[in-house]
């Protein structure tokens, strides 16, 4: 798959990535998989590790400000 951005290639990757969940919660994931551009920093998120995403999100405790979650599919 190309980039859109640069044209560069796609590659498998992990990083972490912060998500914010709330107005004052914010969730870093660490460990996630994600395809990385080999030639600039877009990356993009697959639907099934999204769905995930979602689900890891949406069990965050009420007046958490910030968490660090390791990501398991």
């Amino acid at each position: 798959m190309k980039c859109a951005v640069c044209g560069g290639e796609f590659c498998t990757a992990t990083t972490d990535l912060p998500f914010k969940v709330s107005d004052t919660a914010i969730v870093i994931l660490k460990g996630l998989p994600v395809l990385q551009c080999a030639g600039c920093p877009e990356y993009l998120i697959e639907d099934e590790v999204l769905r995930r995403v979602d689900e890891i999100l949406a069990k965050v405790e009420a007046g958490t400000e910030l968490e660090i979650v390791r990501y398991a599919a």
